[in-house]
């Protein structure tokens, strides 16, 4: 035997005796040889598409590959970098490996399962993290107990470690599920939620239910007296409320026509005012003028129902003063410290101008000019009202927090390399940002100020709760009083008051305190490349207590398409998570978030290339063992439900039943009935959906309504009466001509609602009746 046979026998003997496996793995049934010890393992690799089908079982395996393997085996996040998520597991510490490309010895690995399991105990040597690991039912020894702890990893030690640790995992769980939650616990309006101080400090708001609608209250702090009701909404949530001096008012509109209007309400909450009074016109908010008597400005398309102008509104008698007259093309106003109006946006949709004056009396001259897929997006002006802090992409990929002076000089404060900057902390005393925010896999903050961090730190440690958890609500100018909420995947929310000088915390109220975390499911962020090699990303909420394999699965597309799904509780997936359903939520391109070339990937292709995505997003939790492909379901919102029925349609066997909730089922309707103050966006349409001239084969290619005779999914549909956007018309246009066919096909209409339900009563028959729905297609 030649030297080199006798090394290959030599490496194969001690890979066999590397991980002992019992003698009747080996043993021959007559002529026919058992599959060694490592095919189940390996193949389960490749299935995975971690590894080739033709891999040599018995190579050497690099440090970096193994950190590879593991990462896209147990965590689910499949295309990005797998030594980012590895350190920031905690799995591997910095210097540990002199060389990611060596191969990987036993005990290093051992290292890092024993950490990933969460069972490190001291350990100092290699030789002691692998005799953890046999400890554990990770590793075998050979029989006189020798580990073998400094010998390089196969590919076929690998592939059996990690599946003794899939397997360890899997024992844990009796699969059994958790007791069911009603739909109407999960769909109850929230307690209490959206705290906020007054301006003196001395008071609280909150939203809270009456009359089972969201409306306003109000307790002075450190008293425990009962909270005073401050509006009597009975028809509508209210949608969102401010303080005004020592006023409360809040913003609603009627039955979902998205026509919101601003009132007031005395303190008992008897007396309701709509301070806006006029019919089909909707009111935005500029700017509270702090330090300003009894007005505030607002912006409303009062005179043009197509374009919004600038009035001061009194918030006593409901009167108004014009204060700038939209020319027709400005799409937002910006007021500085004085509530003086000095910035604007001007836009045809495409080609955009950030527009500036140094005083109310001269005329707005360009600051910045922004093509398209470009925005600045400003936060404020400074203390001396020289600069604008603002999130812009202007000249980059990605948003930054950057400073702008009034000569269109930028300075950048932040960016990060994957994602997009979102938003600020800022300090008006000291004028100064304190942090930014970026979303990667959860939300994070770079900070700028050591106070501030050391703050959210001590926060973070009196809550028990990581930096992605912790909310900063509402704090006073000398940040002596926050408001601090803690959410994630299985809380709704909690909120506190701290006292940042006593440091003293004092718990306000909970969401949903008839819903028990424990009782909740895990959602893990994920990614997958997409057939033409983009990066996915998204999220995975799976059932608690049962095993991940061979699930029932709800495929779940957002809304937009240009927001995006974040990390974080969503009644309705740990609904369908109850109930025992996998939810694969995905940001398929043209999502927000991932730089702006991200974005316009996504371009007219809706139901195209971004379809492809959300499909590949369900083979790949096929792939993964995780989805039964003859149980999968797909539901969605708006966007979400346009997604829903071109799924159903380009994709018909990958769906075993679908639940369309105000999706889009004609192209040429949506683009045609735009609300009239969207008019001025329509340019923007044309270059993202499509244009209904010159890509009209394409709009229609993509329509549903065009595609019924391909619909052979059981389908559940949902519709608003006063939808703005979607027509009830169109909906109706669609289950008319599926029932004409004979498909199986449910419809809800809601009279009292628009684009999506918001009603409590709405919501709790909605998802009883998809849950019914889905259990009898999903669940034989």
């Amino acid at each position: 035997m030649n030297a080199r046979k006798k090394r290959l026998v030599s490496t194969a003997i001690a890979a066999i005796m590397a991980v002992s496996v019992p003698m009747s793995v080996m043993a021959q049934d007559g002529a026919k040889q058992a599959a060694p010890w490592y095919q189940d393992g390996v193949q389960t690799l490749v299935t995975k598409g971690i590894v080739d089908k033709g891999v040599q079982q018995n190579q050497e395996i690099s440090v970096k590959d193994f950190i590879r393997y593991a990462v896209v085996s147990l965590t689910y996040q499949h295309g990005i970098d797998p030594m980012k998520v590895a350190s920031e597991k905690g799995w591997l510490k910095e210097g540990e490996f002199t060389s990611v490309d060596a191969p990987i010895k036993r005990g290093e690995m051992a290292r890092m399962m024993v950490r990933a399991l969460g069972k490190e105990q001291g350990e100092t040597s290699l030789a002691e993290y692998a005799t953890s690991a046999k400890a554990l039912g990770l590793i075998q020894g050979n029989a006189d107990g020798s580990l073998h702890e400094d010998q390089s990893v196969t590919v076929a030690q690998a592939a059996v470690v990690l599946k003794n640790y899939r397997n360890k995992m899997l024992s844990t769980m009796d699969d059994r599920g958790v007791s069911q939650i009603s739909v109407e616990d999960f769909m109850r309006n929230p307690s209490s939620f959206g705290y906020e101080l007054s301006p003196d400090g001395k008071y609280l708001s909150y939203a809270g239910t009456w009359e089972n609608r969201s409306n306003v209250f109000v307790e002075k702090i450190g008293e425990k007296s009962k909270p005073i009701r401050v509006t009597s909404s009975k028809d509508r949530d209210v949608a969102d409320f401010f303080w005004k001096g020592d006023n409360i008012l809040y913003r609603k509109d009627k039955g979902g026509d998205e026509n919101f209007h601003v009132y007031s309400s005395t303190f008992n909450g008897n007396k309701e005012v709509d301070l806006t009074p006029y019919d089909k016109v909707s009111v935005q908010l500029v700017s509270d003028l702090p330090g300003v008597g009894d007005e505030i400005l607002i912006s409303m398309n009062k005179e043009d129902a197509a374009i919004f102008d600038v009035y001061k509104l009194n918030v006593k008698t409901g009167e108004t003063k014009l204060i700038a007259k939209n020319p027709g093309n400005i799409t937002a106003w910006v007021a500085d410290r004085q509530g003086k109006i000095r910035l604007a946006s001007e836009s045809d949709g495409v080609v955009s101008t950030l527009l500036y004056r140094d005083t109310e009396e001269e005329a707005f001259k360009p600051l910045a000019t922004l093509h398209f897929g470009d925005t600045i997006n400003p936060l404020g002006f400074s203390a001396d009202g020289k600069s604008i802090y603002a999130i812009s992409n202007n000249g980059r990929d990605k948003t930054a927090l950057v400073k702008l002076n009034v000569k269109g000089k930028e300075e950048v404060l932040y960016q990060h390399p994957e994602v997009n900057v979102t938003g600020a902390f800022y300090d008006k005393k000291q004028d100064k940002m304190l942090a930014a925010i970026y979303v990667t896999d959860k939300t994070h903050l770079k900070f700028f100020d050591d106070k501030f961090e050391a703050l959210h730190r001590k926060l973070q440690q009196k809550l028990g709760v990581s930096e992605s958890e912790i909310g900063l609500n509402d704090y006073n100018e000398d940040m002596t009083r926050l408001i601090v909420s803690v959410s994630n995947d299985k809380t709704y929310g909690m909120y506190y008051l701290y006292d940042n000088v006593s440091g003293e915390l004092t718990f306000l109220g909970n969401m949903s305190p008839w819903l028990m975390p424990d009782q909740m499911a895990d959602m893990y962020p994920i990614s997958y490349k997409s057939r033409d090699g983009l990066t996915i990303h998204g999220y995975l909420t799976l059932p608690k207590n049962k095993k991940p394999q061979n699930l029932p699965m709800i495929v779940n597309p957002h809304g937009g398409p240009w927001i995006r799904d974040m990390w974080g509780f969503s009644p309705d997936v740990q609904l369908l998570a109850n109930r025992g359903y996998a939810v694969l939520q995905m940001n398929f391109r043209s999502s927000m978030g991932y730089g702006k070339s991200f974005m316009d990937a996504g371009n007219k292709q809706w139901g195209l290339k971004i379809q492809d995505d959300i499909t590949d997003g369900v083979q790949w939790a096929i792939q993964q063992g995780i989805a039964d492909p003859k149980r999968v379901g797909i539901y969605g919102i708006s966007f979400g439900g346009f997604s829903a029925l071109t799924g159903i349609t380009k994709t018909p066997e990958l769906y075993a039943a679908a639940v369309d909730h105000v999706g889009i089922t004609n192209m040429f309707s949506l683009l045609g009935t735009v609300p009239p103050y969207w008019e001025n966006m329509r340019n923007l349409y044309n270059e993202r959906v499509g244009n209904v001239e010159k890509d009209k084969e394409m709009l229609k290619q993509v329509s549903p309504v065009f595609h019924v005779d391909k619909i052979v999914t059981p389908l559940f549909v949902a519709q608003g009466a006063n939808d703005p956007r979607v027509k009830k018309a169109d909906s109706d246009q669609f289950v008319e001509a599926l029932k004409k066919r004979g498909a199986q096909v449910e419809y809800m209409v809601k009279d009292n609602e628009g684009h999506g339900f918001t009603n409590e009563e709405n919501l709790i028959d909605f998802f009883s009746t998809m849950i019914k729905f889905l259990d009898k297609y999903l669940k034989p």
